[in-house]
């Protein structure tokens, strides 16, 4: 039996179950598909929810967004203790299984079932591509499945994503993240976490989607710790595939705070100038500028879609 959506979307956006071909998804959609459809995919530890100051604003620009959580992740059911699922080509095949669904004019219902959007429809001809969003693990993911159909995309924008494996400095700590998953639990691991985190710098963690801990707790508490551990294994040995990409020609967008410990701005600047990529740096944020400043990130994708078309 689906599982229903617990988290309550903001005004003009809903919350469902999207049915595809690989199983459904948790998703957080808004707006209408006017220009277009942007299917947006989160980080490490994050969830759909790290969009939601993005809905409104990409919906007044006429896009329609949706946001997912990827297998594993927060609402989006996924094996515990198998990794096989998260391989990143797994992951891969899940993104284009769920554009198959969304541009095919089919969504989930909160309880489940095939059902028809009579506001969408089948969509044909370029509306049939999406733009897509990855941002941070999320990049990487997205990346894997442009390089697997590129046909699918009207483009890809990386956000806080880098070209290859993150930083000394976090990679120590996912693997300090694996090694606990290992020998505790996931509430072990939370209640671990917050003892050695200040409660200031935790509450500054709080995304614009999630209220309070508890909000944060629940979360954490529902993503798998094998897609956890997989997810942090890669973000470790990800190997360098911007020639790859730049190949392709598909128009690419590489957008990031003005700071960023995971992958240095330096390093994403190059990244940008290996891809002949559009390239913006959004002033005050950090690794997450769909969070640090989302009206700022959100004036930044719709001009990058309105210049692809």
């Amino acid at each position: 039996m689906s599982r229903p959506a617990t988290f309550v979307p903001p005004p003009g956006a809903r919350a469902y179950r999207l049915v595809t071909a690989r199983g459904e998804f948790a998703v957080i959609e808004a707006g209408s598909p006017e220009k277009g459809t942007a299917l947006l995919l989160p980080g490490f530890t994050g969830s759909k929810e790290d969009f939601i100051s993005l809905h409104e604003p990409l919906a007044a620009a006429g896009y329609r967004t949706v946001a997912v959580d990827g297998r594993g992740q927060y609402e989006t059911p996924g094996p515990t203790d198998d990794e096989t699922p998260y391989a990143q080509a797994e992951l891969a095949q899940d993104v284009l299984a769920q554009i198959d669904a969304l541009t095919g004019g089919l969504t989930g219902g909160l309880t489940g079932g095939l059902t028809h959007d009579p506001a969408h429809g089948p969509v044909d001809g370029p509306q049939a591509r999406v733009h897509l969003v990855g941002h941070s693990f999320g990049g990487q993911v997205a990346r894997a499945a442009v390089l697997l159909d590129p046909s699918r995309f009207r483009s890809l924008t990386l956000m806080a994503s880098g070209p290859a494996e993150i930083s000394p400095s976090q990679q120590q700590r996912v693997k300090l993240l694996r090694d606990a998953l290992a020998v505790m639990d996931m509430g072990q691991v939370w209640e671990a976490i917050q003892a050695l985190e200040p409660p200031e710098d935790a509450a500054g963690d709080l995304d614009a989607g999630l209220e309070d801990q508890d909000d944060l707790k629940r979360r954490w508490l529902g993503n798998s710790p094998a897609q956890l551990i997989a997810a942090g294994r890669q973000l470790c040995e990800e190997p360098d595939r911007v020639a790859e990409l730049a190949a392709v020609g598909l128009p690419v967008h590489v957008l990031s705070g003005e700071r960023d410990d995971t992958w240095p701005v330096p390093l994403l600047d190059d990244m940008a100038v290996r891809l002949d990529a559009h390239r913006t740096i959004v002033g005050g944020a950090e690794h997450s500028p769909n969070s640090d400043r989302p009206r700022e990130t959100a004036e930044a994708l719709g001009a990058f879609w309105d210049r692809v078309g």
